[in-house]
């Protein structure tokens, strides 16, 4: 694929993935596919259910500014506070150049960064780990552990992170969510499940106090590993943070698109 095609890919991935995502906390969820803006916006608690994206490849300056715009007047109907998704590499080089100042002038914040990839790696062996044990989520106990890695991960506050995952029958049956245990104590964790012809990784966690002891990349490989089995699919994507970007080369993910998150500015 060319680097254009994957950006447009793992916009895609997104789109594809965060509708039945969003679906799944509220069968409600405001799930519409607008001219350039994919809306996929559950309004919980959990921010990472409320998302807005630009889908257009190639917008020019004047075009990706009125599109920020539109998105961040999207967000502001919405009870609950949430993210745009902005993949930099559907953007020209003008539009790129004037995105700071566009972002701000719609009332957006950047929030943090992101990075697209993808690979055909799959399938990937079984991984063993010398520390550790992979339990899969099937219980709303799993979840609840999965939830609060999150929390302690990304330092997201406990009664939100539970909100977006404890309770949901998809997280035990379609997706492919493991804990990384060492001993009885859940330490990493990482969800893989198919979109649109794909694997798509979701979800990785480590515990910051079991970080660089290959704990999140075990569990990621574990959960390729079967969610590939499972499905036979032999490409996967995701969209890293920046904790976990050098991890995922290591298993063989190429990067694309940047991605830029945004909030609105209060």
């Amino acid at each position: 694929m060319t680097g254009l095609t994957e950006s447009i890919e793992s916009a895609q991935q997104l789109a594809v993935a965060w509708r039945a995502m969003v679906l799944d906390r509220d069968a409600h969820a405001d799930v519409r596919d607008l001219p350039g803006i994919a809306v996929r916006w559950a309004d919980s608690p959990f921010a990472f259910w409320n998302c807005v994206t630009l889908t257009e490849p190639g917008a020019g300056a004047d075009l990706a500014a009125r599109r920020l715009s539109e998105a961040a007047d999207i967000m502001r109907t919405k009870k609950h506070p949430g993210f745009l998704w902005l993949f930099e590499d559907l953007l020209d080089e003008e539009a790129r150049a004037a995105l700071a100042p566009a972002a701000e002038r719609a009332g957006l914040r950047y929030a943090f960064p992101g990075r697209g990839m993808a690979g055909d790696l799959l399938p990937v062996p079984d991984p063993v780990h010398p520390d550790l044990t992979f339990v899969r989520v099937h219980t709303d106990e799993h979840l609840r552990a999965y939830a609060d890695l999150q929390s302690r991960a990304y330092g997201l506050p406990l009664e939100e992170t539970r909100e977006g995952l404890v309770g949901s029958a998809r997280w035990k049956s379609e997706m492919y969510a493991y804990l990384a245990m060492r001993g009885d104590v859940p330490v990493a964790c990482a969800a893989t499940v198919e979109a649109q012809g794909r694997l798509f990784v979701a979800f990785v966690a480590t515990d910051p106090r079991w970080q660089r002891r290959g704990y999140g990349e075990a569990v990621t490989r574990k959960a390729l590993h079967e969610g590939a089995r499972a499905t036979g699919l032999t490409r996967a994507t995701l969209h890293a943070t920046a904790a976990g970007a050098p991890v995922y080369p290591r298993i063989g993910f190429t990067p694309n698109s940047p991605i830029h998150f945004y909030d609105l500015k209060e």
